[in-house]
This record gives structure tokens, C-alpha cells and sequence, in this order.
């Protein structure tokens, strides 16, 4: 059996579980494959919005909860649970402890460089924040930009072309978004400063990162929905975020769980 990747700490967010597009198995093959002092989850981890409409929870999803607690019991990981915006239900609860489970509002993680502060991020969304009815239209909006996504790269798989993410490009390529994607940088480097953090880590956003903004070091974890994407301290202090297509060197973007049929894809192509 391969030896398992060690890791000081392993940080996740946006899994999504209660969702089709969850990559639940993937990120489940990862922890597998790897070793961690400390497992935080920050946010959005389970999809309440999505569970309440109707959503969709398969085996996959459950076999990711039994290794995060096979975790805690066999290998002792300590896991830090953050609420997010999409498992909201814990904040009434919060703060909860109990055995080598913690689940918080906020953490903030020591390193011998300095504390870095770990949140979900979406108190930096003002839409999230002030409006939750059109937040939770976005997510709708989101969930048909990644139906419309599979549908086309059926097409293009059929046509022998490459896989192509239409949200990434509009991420990329459209002003608005490009701006939001700034400001909430901007909003939680300043708010790490306030706090006496050397950095910050967050989810939310979907946009993986790692990188200066002036002196604090900002990390996005990303997702486990298009990016599959973590951030992993290899040593005490030292942050890197990983990619599962990498790290296991293949591809996964064109894997999709839900089988389309013929007829969506001549529609698309018609």
C-alpha cells in the first residue's frame, strides 16, 4: 500500500455535499491518500441551501463524512469545522466542542510566523450579507451555469475537444466579477491586518489563491466542485494550495456522475 503524504494541516472548503456537482469521491480519495495533524473545514462543507430544495446526497458524499471521522478516530486529527453560508444552520449552535471536533464561527491558526486567521468569507460578500433571497438566487444561478457547463462539454467531448469551464472564463474575462473577486481580497487583508494576522485563509469565492497583498498572506482554498483544490501547511508555517489532477495526475474536469443523455447533447449541438 502507498505510504500516505504527511501534512501538518490540510484545509478544505466549498465540498458542497447535497449537491450533483459535489466532488465528494475525489476529495475523499485525497484525504485518503494523506496524513494531517489538523483538518479544518472551512465552510460550506454541506449544502443546506441545496438539501432544502430537494438536493441530491449520494454514497459518495457519505463515504466522505466516514473518513473525515475514521480520521479523528484512528489517526487522531484534530478537526476544526467553520460555518459557512450554505451550512448556516450551525451558527445558532455555535460554539461547539466535543472530543478532538471543534465547531466555530472563526479560527485562528499559530504558526511560528505568525497567526493566520481562518474564515469562510462570506461576512466580505455584501450580497450574502445584506440581501439573502438574491444570495440564494446566485446559488441557483450557479447550479444552472454548471448544468448548461456539463451539457456543452458533453458536446465538445463528442466533437473530440477539450473540456472548457464556462463559469471559470466568466470569472476571468468579465469586469464585474474580476472586480468582486478584488474587493473581497482587498476587504479580508485588511481585516487580517485589524486582527494582527501575518495572513488570512477563506473559501467562499470558488477562486483559489495564494499570494502577498502588500504584508499579508492571503489563501483561498477554492473548491471541490470545478477547482479541487486545498491548501496544505507542509511544515509549520509553510502554506502551499494543491489540485487534485496534479496531485493524482490525471484529469477530472470532464468526470461528471450524471449521465446525459443523447438527447441533451443533440439539443446542444442542434
Amino acid at each position: 500500500m502507498k505510504e500516505k503524504t504527511h501534512y501538518e494541516t490540510i484545509i478544505i472548503s466549498d465540498v458542497h455535499l447535497g449537491t450533483k456537482d459535489s466532488k465528494a469521491e475525489q476529495l475523499t480519495r485525497f484525504l485518503k491518500a494523506s496524513r494531517c495533524r489538523k483538518l479544518i473545514l472551512n465552510g460550506d462543507i454541506v449544502d443546506g441551501w441545496a438539501l432544502r430544495s430537494g438536493g441530491r446526497w449520494t454514497d459518495s458524499h457519505t463515504k466522505f463524512v466516514r473518513t473525515v471521522l475514521k480520521k479523528m478516530e484512528k489517526e487522531g486529527t484534530e478537526v476544526v469545522y467553520l460555518r459557512g453560508n450554505h451550512d448556516d444552520i450551525l451558527e445558532r449552535f455555535l460554539p461547539i466542542a466535543f472530543g478532538n471536533l471543534t465547531i466555530e464561527q472563526e479560527y485562528v491558526h499559530e504558526t511560528p510566523k505568525g497567526d493566520y486567521l481562518v474564515v469562510h468569507g462570506d461576512g466580505f460578500d455584501t450580497v450574502t450579507t445584506s440581501c439573502k433571497s438574491i444570495a440564494v438566487l446566485g446559488a441557483y444561478g450557479y447550479a444552472l451555469l454548471l448544468r448548461i457547463n456539463r451539457l456543452y462539454n458533453h458536446w465538445r467531448a463528442w466533437r473530440g475537444k477539450e473540456y472548457f469551464s464556462l463559469s471559470k472564463e466568466i470569472k476571468a474575462r468579465v469586469k464585474s466579477a474580476v472586480s468582486f473577486v478584488d474587493r473581497y481580497e482587498d476587504q479580508l487583508h485588511h481585516f487580517a491586518k485589524s486582527r494582527g494576522c501575518v495572513g488570512i485563509i477563506c473559501g467562499h469565492i470558488h477562486t483559489p489563491a495564494d499570494k502577498m497583498i502588500e504584508d499579508v498572506h492571503y489563501l483561498n482554498s477554492g473548491d471541490w466542485v470545478e477547482s479541487l483544490t486545498a491548501i496544505v501547511e507542509t511544515e509549520p508555517g509553510e502554506f502551499s494550495v494543491v489540485d487534485f489532477d496534479s496531485l493524482f495526475g490525471e484529469s477530472t474536469e470532464e468526470a461528471d456522475t450524471e449521465v446525459v443523455s443523447e438527447r441533451e447533447v443533440a439539443a446542444v449541438a442542434a
